[in-house]
């Protein structure tokens, strides 16, 4: 049922710290920061992005576990995304068929240092990998998270995590084309 679920984003979440490790193994600052043309992001602000944008995700969920918990939406079943969300984990998803531009808001700032922004991002990981855990009998599809993006949109909790892990994964893929490009 749902903690197959959970387990399954959790050993996401650890898949993404594996691999955000590989990609920055062996970087200084320079490359870090190295970005392929002046219009595309560097390793740095793949990682600054997410970042921003899985901290507000994060407090989402938060927010959204306490809510089940205390109306006690308890699971009832397997969890499957239905057809809008279908759609959007299939936009988020690599390999990248459509090209999207951050809002402005989850735009990172060029130039951080290595020291401060991989600890932060395995920070996340961490509390990601926790709020998993902590949704552990309740109802991925009935407890519905607010999106940070657009505010109007909700999501199943199952699909939120779900999205997380996608967009991390999408953003995983630009920073490795980007080490293969490094001078």
């Amino acid at each position: 049922m749902g903690l197959s679920e959970l387990e399954g984003y959790r050993r996401q979440f650890q898949s993404i710290v594996d691999q955000a490790k590989e990609i920055t193994e062996g970087l200084n600052e320079a490359r870090f920061n190295w970005r392929p043309s002046a219009d595309r992001w560097s390793i740095e602000e793949c990682f600054a992005h997410l970042i921003t944008a899985g901290s507000k995700e994060a407090t989402a969920l938060e927010e959204a576990i306490q809510r089940g918990r205390e109306r006690r939406v308890t699971e009832d079943g397997a969890f499957a995304p239905g057809p809008v969300e279908r759609f959007i984990l299939g936009m988020t998803e690599p390999p990248v068929r459509t090209p999207m531009t951050a809002p402005l808001r989850f735009r990172p700032l060029h130039g951080q240092p290595l020291t401060a922004v991989m600890p932060t991002f395995f920070h996340l990981q961490s509390r990601l990998m926790l709020l998993a855990e902590s949704a552990a009998g309740l109802d991925l599809k009935r407890v519905k998270v607010r999106t940070p993006i657009l505010p109007l949109i909700r999501l199943s909790l199952g699909a939120t995590f779900a999205q997380i892990a996608a967009h991390e994964r999408r953003h995983l893929e630009q920073a490795w084309r980007v080490k293969r490009q490094l001078p």
